[in-house]
């Protein structure tokens, strides 16, 4: 697996290859995302599939509260670039060891993950009928 170029991300800044970030403040400190958060470490790729991959893992290692043991501060806790660095390459590469398991596991979720999206969505409108069978008696 080639090395992950890891810094910390400038507002403002524009990449021009594949990349996402990670927030770097706060108790969701480790959350990956597309979108820029303003405390945040942006990780940059040669190509797309590798960004694809590297995403799953830190949404897994976030979602496994992996970085809690990491945070520094007592009012906003936060990770340094270093911690991050030095826990995410190594962590990333044993877990790309086993890539047909990875391929799998990322196909997992992403189903997993449209599930989820299908209930919320279908939640949402259950509450909006509530909602509007409520406000007929609101009106008489």
């Amino acid at each position: 697996m080639d090395t992950i170029f890891i810094k910390t991300h400038q507002p403002g800044a524009h990449y021009a290859k594949p990349h996402f970030f990670v927030l770097s403040k706060g108790l969701n400190s480790g959350k990956p995302s597309n979108e820029p958060f303003t405390n945040s470490f942006v990780l940059v790729f040669q190509t797309e599939a590798q960004k694809e991959d590297i995403f799953w893992i830190a949404m897994s290692l976030w979602k496994s509260k992996f970085w809690h043991i990491y945070l520094k501060g007592s009012v906003i806790p936060f990770i340094t670039l270093y911690d991050f660095k030095k826990e995410f390459n190594p962590r990333a590469t044993r877990m790309m060891r086993e890539h047909e398991q990875h391929l799998k596991n990322i196909k997992a979720l992403k189903l997993l993950q449209e599930q989820e999206n299908h209930f919320n969505k279908n939640l949402h409108l259950i509450n909006e009928l509530k909602n509007a069978i409520m406000m007929r008696y609101r009106n008489k």
